[in-house]
């Protein structure tokens, strides 16, 4: 099934979360900050909404994971694999 990378959606994309990994360059992505974006919701089949980007299109990113929204960092976000219909 092809995805986009969370970081990657245009602002207003709605999706379903496939599931978090390190993506190809990404060395801060390690397992500590994989489990807690799992811990926080994002779960595959959970509903994501790309709401806003901070100054000049970067960080933080306001994403709604179910019925909660969180501010996230850009290598936080290229970590979450989103299917979008």
């Amino acid at each position: 099934m092809p995805f986009s990378r969370l970081s990657d959606l245009p602002l207003g994309t709605q999706g379903i979360v496939l599931g978090v990994s390190p993506c190809a360059g990404n060395t801060l992505a390690d397992a500590w900050m994989l489990h807690r974006l799992g811990e926080l919701g994002f779960l595959r089949g959970e509903p994501v909404h790309l709401l806003r980007r901070g100054p000049g299109g970067r960080e933080p990113l306001a994403v709604q994971v179910g019925e909660t929204l969180f501010a996230l960092r850009l290598v936080e976000a290229q970590c979450v694999e989103v299917s979008v219909p």
